[in-house]
């Protein structure tokens, strides 16, 4: 069976899509099950100099551990083109027809996209799956609260939010 969601999380040196960059990229295919049928992972190589003025500031600071390793990872990197050409092969390989984009606050994660991969930000459907409404809702509605680990790695927080929104679905039932 192909895919249809296109669970993606960015790493990026911030959160501005003019001035920042996306550092560590993780994609994982699913159906509308939520089972994870794909995945992959890619750095994205950038400037040390922008990482070292951008990655500052209390997030940052709290954040040290992931900091430190996104820096020291940033060597081995590819090219932002060269990730965007495996994503895209990634799609080939796995999605016929329409891809979702779906992650946490995914709107974000779609301005990097947008800017920075081009090729891939045609490929996606205008429409996402963003779990972040389903967030607000069961936090503001239900007083219900899903917490998952924030380590602020690429994968690690794509499936997070995978496990989250099967959380909210089991409500539906």
């Amino acid at each position: 069976m192909k895919c249809s969601l296109l669970w993606v999380d960015l790493e990026m040196t911030g959160l501005s899509p003019e001035k920042d960059r996306i550092l560590e990229v993780a994609v994982i295919g699913t159906g509308w099950d939520l089972e994870p049928k794909a995945e992959m992972t890619a750095v994205v190589k950038v400037d040390p100099k922008l990482m070292k003025e951008r990655m500052v500031g209390d997030f940052w600071e709290k954040n040290s551990e992931s900091r430190d390793a996104l820096m020291k990872q940033n060597e081995k990197g590819l090219s932002v083109s060269e990730v965007e050409k495996q994503i895209l092969e990634f799609l080939d390989k796995n999605f016929k027809g329409e891809v979702y984009l779906a992650g946490n606050s995914i709107h974000q994660d779609r301005k990097f996209i947008e800017r920075e991969m081009p090729e891939l930000n045609k490929r996606l459907h205008y429409r996402m799956f963003d779990v972040s409404a389903w967030k607000i809702y069961f936090e503001n509605k239900k007083g219900k609260k899903f917490t998952k680990p924030e380590n602020h790695r690429a994968l690690d927080d794509i499936r997070g939010s995978i496990e989250e929104m099967k959380w909210y679905l089991t409500f539906l039932k």
